[in-house]
């Protein structure tokens, strides 16, 4: 009995496994059967598909086919017809060419003929001037001078009736001549910078006066000369006498010493030497006043009086025609404006401002620039570190170190190029560094030649395998001693050589 309660249980669990087999088996058959049918219908798909892309390519081969048979043939056309412009014009050239070879022969035709016309109308002009000879009277010479002498006088009358012409235009338009010459004047004299930098004139009552001047064998003139340093010209220009040194001062005394001494009509070596000295003092006292003027206008003090004297002489000078006393004026002025602007210290920069060039001022015979030797009188006032790096730097000599320098540079910049400042044109001045640089290209081994900072520096490159380091020395001297003997100029020309060695060698 035990046996059936453990037979049927397993037969149970037998029988539902079998069952669950079976139903399994028949989910998968199913399922598989599913996916066969999915597998065949996505083949079939993708056959039509495959078909249906086949035939759009081959219709796209056939469309562009179409097309390019379609521009071969329009571009075969276009080339017929190309060709048969060219064989047209072939053609053309042709008949042309034979047309300029007919033309051709018939003008040799032609010179042939005219030369046998001109020597049969030679004989004849022979024969006719022979015949007017006779009849006449008159040789063939004669009747040139008749005909000349008859053309001369209407020649003569018309030119007279051009120039009565000419006149009463010239007096209709009078005025508008003389404008146009007032300008013309006003132009040229605008650009002869060296001539009011470097020359002062004295006019002369009459001519008589430059032979008093000139005294008894050259006694005055040579006096004059000697007490004031200065060179001074007596030529054909009439009833004027030119002065000529590059010391401003010392040319304003000689041209005041002379003015005085044609006033007072006592010209001898006694009373030149009294008036120089008078005006001497003169202009002294003078340039102390413009001095202090000047710092009084400015609000500047604490000034030594050999700085002040210094400030005072550049009243005298003009660089590119402006004057550099107002020029300095000016820059202190703008300098002291831009600090103010960005917050500086508005007084050391003015103060630095106006004595940036106070250099050209000085009495030296130092070979230092006015800007270095500025510097070394600003330091010698004991003036701040900031005014002398200032002075020294606002021509780039040496760098900057301070804001007050930079402002400096920039007020001097704007003063030099503000419109109407400087009168020295373009072409003088890039006239006057070809010139620089032209002497130096002369030397043989020079490469290239710059002149910068203004035709104050030239700087030249020499061939290294022409000029030793030895010659390079000695060219440098005898470059700066041709512009000595060439060119005139204020101040002094720095000449640098540069002579480098280059090595150069390929990896390969």
């Amino acid at each position: 009995m035990w046996i059936l309660y453990v037979i049927l249980p397993l037969a149970g669990l037998t029988l539902g496994w079998t069952i669950r087999w079976l139903y399994a088996r028949f989910q998968l058959t199913a399922s598989e059967q599913s996916a066969e049918r999915i597998k065949q219908d996505a083949i079939k798909e993708a056959e039509a598909k495959k078909k249906e892309i086949l035939l759009e390519a081959k219709e796209q081969v056939i469309r562009e086919r179409n097309q390019q048979e379609r521009e071969t043939r329009e571009r075969r056309v276009e080339l017929q017809r190309y060709e048969r412009r060219v064989v047209q014009k072939e053609e053309t050239i042709d008949k042309k060419t034979a047309q300029i070879e007919r033309t051709a022969q018939q003008l040799v035709d032609r010179e042939k003929a005219c030369l046998d016309r001109e020597d049969t109308l030679s004989k004849e002009e022979e024969r006719y001037r022979a015949e007017l000879e006779r009849i006449s009277g008159l040789s063939v010479e004669e009747a040139k001078t008749l005909i000349i002498q008859r053309l001369e006088n209407e020649a003569r009358h018309d030119a007279q009736a051009l120039i009565n012409k000419i006149e009463q235009e010239a007096n209709m338009a009078g005025e508008k001549k003389a404008q146009s010459i007032l300008v013309a004047t006003i132009q040229r004299l605008a650009t002869e910078v060296t001539g009011d930098v470097t020359v002062a004139t004295v006019n002369l009552p009459n001519d008589e006066m430059k032979g008093r001047i000139i005294g008894r064998e050259g006694r005055n003139i040579r006096a004059l000369e000697t007490l004031t340093g200065v060179d001074i010209i007596i030529d054909d220009t009439p009833e004027a006498v030119v002065i000529s040194c590059f010391d401003p001062v010392r040319r304003e005394i000689a041209k005041v010493s002379l003015e005085h001494l044609i006033l007072d009509g006592r010209i001898h070596p006694a009373r030149i030497e009294e008036i120089v000295t008078k005006v001497s003092k003169e202009i002294s006292q003078k340039i102390f006043e413009e001095g202090e003027k000047v710092l009084f206008d400015l609000g500047i003090h604490n000034i030594r009086q050999d700085a002040i004297r210094a400030l005072g002489r550049l009243y005298f000078r003009t660089s590119y025609g402006q004057n550099v006393l107002n020029h300095s004026r000016e820059v202190a002025n703008i300098a002291g404006m831009l600090a103010a602007e960005i917050g500086c210290n508005r007084e050391l920069t003015k103060r630095a401002a106006l004595l940036h060039d106070i250099g050209k001022g000085v009495e030296s015979d130092s070979d230092l620039n006015h800007a270095e030797v500025g510097m070394d009188l600003a330091r010698k006032m004991g003036e701040d570190p900031r005014i002398i790096n200032a002075v020294g730097s606002h021509h780039n000599d040496i760098e900057p170190t301070c804001i007050e320098a930079v402002l400096v540079q920039i007020a001097d910049a704007i003063s030099a190029a503000r419109p109407g400042a400087r009168r020295e044109t373009l072409d003088n001045y890039i006239k006057r560094l070809e010139t620089l640089e032209g002497i130096a290209i002369s030397f043989t081994g020079v490469d290239k030649a710059f002149a910068i900072q203004a035709g104050r520096e030239l700087r030249i490159i020499v061939n290294n395998d022409a000029v030793t380091e030895d010659q390079a020395r000695g060219l440098a001297k005898e470059i700066a001693q041709k512009i000595e003997n060439d060119l005139r100029y204020p101040g002094r020309i720095k000449v640098t050589i540069i002579r480098e060695t280059r090595i150069t060698e390929y990896a390969r």
